[in-house]
């Protein structure tokens, strides 16, 4: 499918399924999810993950609202299924799209100024070079007798100073290579939008709405 549809799918079903109160619906999509991620050859370890702590959330979310004692028994069901709904139907996208093909997608098919596509991609990829760059400034301060916190302001503040530099550089390699903002541009690998793509959009919506229809009280 393709990434743009696939993701406005998932954020479309998460916000609907957020303001209604369907518990059925929400397990009939867990179950499309695992299965997805079942198909997807996902790793044990992961499964376990996205299975365990949600279940410790959700498990606490109800726990806490049955001591209140003001919640109906539907109500705390839909809330434990929902959980589960947001982190499968997430784990679904993640595991079956990359970020370049979100990306290029986004570009392509939605439209997305390439400044920002681009933007996206780098900060992306950034983040290993954060995480560096994190722990090098601990080990300064720590150097110098101060110990950084990961709440310490000035931690964040040398590592936003040194991802200015960084993003002053990336400009400046992007104008090198001949990038003008807002100049027709040729693509090196496209993404197509299929009229399946379409037909898996609107028809995974349709069922959600019968089974939201069907499932009212």
């Amino acid at each position: 499918m393709n990434p743009t549809l696939k993701l406005a799918t998932i954020v479309l079903i998460a916000l609907e399924i957020s303001f209604t109160q369907v518990w059925s619906v929400n397990v009939c999509l867990i179950i499309v999810g695992l299965a997805i991620l079942l198909g997807t050859h996902v790793r044990l370890r992961t499964l376990l993950w996205l299975t365990i702590v949600p279940l410790f959330f959700a498990s606490s979310l109800v726990w806490s609202l049955m001591l209140r004692g003001n919640a109906t028994n539907h109500f705390l069901l839909v809330l434990f299924t929902r959980t589960f709904v947001y982190v499968y139907l997430g784990a679904t996208f993640t595991q079956t799209t990359t970020t370049l093909e979100l990306t290029r997608s986004l570009e392509q098919n939605a439209k997305l100024p390439s400044k920002f596509a681009y933007g996206f991609l780098a900060a992306f990829n950034l983040f290993p070079k954060i995480r560096a760059e994190v722990a090098t400034v601990r080990a300064a301060a720590l150097m110098r007798g101060q110990v950084l916190h990961v709440w310490s302001p000035q931690l964040y503040f040398k590592v936003i100073l040194t991802a200015m530099t960084w993003s002053e550089q990336l400009a400046d390699a992007m104008t090198s290579h001949g990038y003008v903002e807002g100049a027709p541009r040729t693509y090196a690998v496209t993404v197509p939008l299929h009229l399946k793509d379409w037909l898996y959009f609107i028809g995974s919506l349709i069922l959600v709405q019968i089974g939201l229809v069907i499932g009212l009280p």
